[in-house]
This record gives structure tokens, C-alpha cells and sequence, in this order.
């Protein structure tokens, strides 16, 4: 039975919480491999609804779930999603979950500096969450990072702290902020650490150990591809790399352990906060699609802009991160209109490209060119198999996949967690 890795292939928000945690119930255990509590899954199992940021998906199900050593964690948010899970009788204790050891920490320094950035660019605004990701990243980087492990020893940090001041010191005062008050920073630290080595573990031994034995493993991918850092719309992506490859690093296993790459794809488009989105709708087929499929971001709360289905840029990140199918969300937006538009290509100045450039200025110059599908009018809503499906919407589904050139292994046409169409087994390639 193969290892399945899950990541977002338009610009996240693409239902992946749902898809993990139907896929959950039958792995062995879950595994987060990048990103931080920027990342937003939304899972409704019967009428409850548990909104995660930073926990794997398989937590809810009470399957073993494991934070790798890729991800930037805030501690203090750990706990506080923990304690709001716990809320809601979820079990969550230190045999459920493992956090790596050599996880950075994202810092309150880090949210202050990510702000005040923001706030400073001007026009130049990116749309960061402002949750300290990217300056986390960038510590982690220039091996200034405070880490898990580090919590256990608080009182031998002061080189580690002397590197950070340096840096951080600097920029602050480039803003007119005050330096860093490390002892206030040791206290908030000294405060959460107990709470957080409860589930520290050497996560890529666990894994390498589940490995052995069989087990199967599913890695759950935080944004999508459109938002890697090299391979997204650059500068408006997130700090680290989205696509699959990251899983192997990201957790401390081997590339051979990705197994199958189930891209999730939303039967339309949606992005939030800034940047080029060449099929985005300014009427009112965008502003249906946002009202019909509940658009708002898990984690910031903003309105999600929508649009057609852009088959040229998931094509471009089915081929990048080597997706083996795709997982269709959301098809169930799409009943009642008249007629659907799948973006095709693009022109930009004249010139047709069908993939999308690389520089941000021919990217928000790009036109889509697309193709005109006839509606349907019939409910895919609950939808479990191809036979309760319109003949139209099959259709869409089939052109989908030729567009992409990537074949289509789930169909979810709810958010309900049993509303899924198996279409190829992803554990069993």
C-alpha cells in the first residue's frame, strides 16, 4: 500500500482539510510538512465543524498526527488550538500527537516584525497573514532560529539570543521600535516550554519507524502551489516550499516516501488577499461563486476572490510537483449556471503563452483565453457516485482532466466528509 501526499494545486482553500480527513481514517498516521498556522483546514464531521490552522487533519479522528521538522511553529497557538479541540472532545494527548524536536519556533518578534513590514510597504503590500511566518523562515535560514528542543534548555540560550538580538535589534530600529526585552521573552518561553516538550519527539524516527513496519503515512501540505516560493506567483506566495517534493525534508523521510501526490483542485478558482489572478470574476458569476461556496479564509476571515477554473496554472502545478491525480472540490458550486468557462491560456501583449510567466508585471498583464462549456441545471449536492451525477457535470469533469492532463481520483460534492466519489484509491497505487 502506497504512502499519499496531499497538496493544494491552485492557491490553497481548496478543501484539503475534507480530503485529509476522509483519507485519514484509513492511514496510519498524518503528518504536516511545511508551512505554519497561516494554513487554514475547515473539516464537518455530522454537525460539528473543527477549524484547524496548525494540527494535522488526522487529529480530529484521533489519528496518530505528527508536526515534522519543516513547519514554523508558534507555541502559543499550538496550545491555544489544542485547548479549543479539547473543547469540542477532542483527545489530544502525547500518543496522538508528536512535534519534531527541530521545529523553529515563531516568536511574539516575529509577528511584530511581519506587521510592521506590512505596514511599511505601501503599495507594495504583499497580503501576509501577519503571523510571523516569513520571519521565522528567514531566522530558520540565517541560523538564528530558537527551536523546540531549545525549550528544554533555557538557561544556556544566551548565544543563541545573541544572534537574534543582532539581527532583529536592527531592523527594529530601522522602524522605531524598541530592542528586544529578552527577559520578557525568556518568561513568555519559560512559560509555554512544558506545555510543548509534553509532545516533543524525534519525529523523523517515528516516521522512519512507521515506515518500516508498513504503516501507511499521509503527508498533509499547508497552501498550495501557486504559493511556493518558487514555484508561486512571486513576491505574492508564502515562505516555504508548497509542492510535494517538500514532504521528504519536511519530515525527515526519504523523496521515495511521497508515495502517491493527490492534488486538490477546486472546480473554480479562488484566491485570497493580493496578487495576479487571471480568471478572477468582477461580476456577478464571481460574486455567486463566493456566496455559493462560502469563500471566506479559515484563518484570516477574508473574502475570498473567485473565479473560472484556470486549467493552464493547474496543469503548470500538477507538472511540478509531480501530482499522480487530482482530488475535484466543490463541483457542487457549480450546479444552476447556464454555461462554465475553463481558462485555457493567456495573452499577454499580444504574445499567447500556455503557462504562466514568471515575471509579477507580464503575470497581472495576462488575459485568459478560454473555452465555453454548456451548464447543468440538476443537483450534484451529496453526490456519491458517477451515476448520481448529471451527464454535464461528467462531462466537465472529463474535459478537466484533458485540459490538466492529469487524471481525477476523488470528486467531493459536499463538505460533508462522506460526500466523496472514489474514483482510483490513492493507498492502493
Amino acid at each position: 500500500m502506497a504512502n499519499v501526499t496531499v497538496i493544494g494545486a491552485q492557491w490553497g482553500d481548496e478543501g484539503k482539510g475534507k480530503i485529509v480527513d476522509w483519507l485519514s481514517a484509513r492511514a496510519d498516521c498524518v503528518v504536516r510538512f511545511q508551512g505554519g498556522h497561516n494554513a487554514g483546514h475547515t473539516l464537518v464531521i455530522g454537525n460539528i465543524t473543527y477549524k484547524l490552522s496548525l494540527l494535522p487533519s488526522g487529529i480530529v479522528s484521533g489519528t496518530p498526527s505528527f508536526i515534522g521538522n519543516g513547519v514554523v511553529l508558534d507555541p502559543w497557538a499550538l496550545r491555544d488550538e489544542v485547548e479549543k479541540l479539547r473543547g469540542q472532545s477532542v483527545e489530544i494527548t502525547a500518543d496522538v500527537l508528536q512535534v519534531a524536536e527541530n521545529c523553529p519556533l515563531i516568536l511574539p518578534i516575529h509577528r511584530d516584525l511581519d506587521a510592521l513590514r506590512e505596514d511599511a510597504s505601501g503599495k507594495g503590500k504583499i497580503g501576509t497573514t501577519r503571523r510571523g511566518i516569513g520571519p521565522a523562515y528567514e531566522d530558520k535560514v540565517g541560523r538564528r532560529a530558537i527551536r523546540v528542543c531549545d525549550l528544554a534548555h533555557l538557561d544556556e540560550l544566551g548565544p543563541q539570543l545573541d544572534r537574534l538580538c543582532a539581527h532583529h535589534d536592527a531592523l527594529r530600529a530601522g522602524f522605531n521600535e524598541a530592542p528586544i526585552d529578552r527577559e520578557r521573552l525568556l518568561n513568555d518561553l519559560s512559560e509555554i516550554a512544558d506545555f510543548v516538550l509534553e509532545f516533543a519527539r524525534p519525529v523523523w524516527r517515528s516516521l522512519n519507524e512507521a515506515r518500516e513496519q508498513g504503516q501507511r503515512i499521509l503527508f498533509e501540505g499547508a497552501q498550495g502551489v501557486l504559493l511556493d516560493i518558487d514555484h508561486g506567483t512571486y513576491p505574492f506566495v508564502t515562505s516555504s516550499n508548497t509542492i510535494a517534493g517538500t514532504a521528504a525534508g519536511g519530515s525527515g523521510l526519504g523523496p521515495s516516501a511521497a508515495g502517491f501526490v493527490l492534488g486538490i483542485v477546486k472546480a473554480y478558482t479562488t484566491r485570497v488577499g493580493a496578487g495576479p489572478f487571471p480568471t478572477e470574476l468582477d461580476d456577478e458569476n464571481g460574486q455567486r461563486l463566493g456566496e455559493r461556496g462560502h469563500e471566506f479564509g479559515t484563518v484570516t476571515g477574508r473574502q475570498r476572490r473567485c473565479g473560472w477554473f484556470d486549467a493552464t496554472l493547474v496543469r503548470q502545478t500538477c507538472a511540478v510537483s509531480g501530482v499522480s491525480g487530482i482530488a475535484l472540490t466543490k463541483l457542487d458550486v457549480l450546479d444552476g449556471f447556464a454555461e462554465l468557462k475553463i481558462g485555457i491560456g493567456y495573452d499577454v501583449d499580444g504574445v499567447h503563452y500556455d503557462y504562466l510567466p514568471p515575471n509579477a508585471r507580464e503575470q497581472a498583464r495576462a488575459t485568459p483565453v478560454y473555452e465555453t462549456m454548456e451548464g447543468w441545471s440538476e443537483s450534484t449536492a451529496g453526490a456519491r457516485s458517477w451515476g448520481e451525477l448529471p451527464a454535464q457535470a461528467i462531462k466537465y469533469v472529463r474535459r478537466i482532466e484533458e485540459l490538466i492532463g492529469c487524471p481525477v481520483a476523488l470528486v467531493s460534492t459536499s463538505p460533508e466528509r462522506e460526500d466523496t466519489i472514489l474514483v482510483r484509491d490513492p493507498f492502493a497505487d
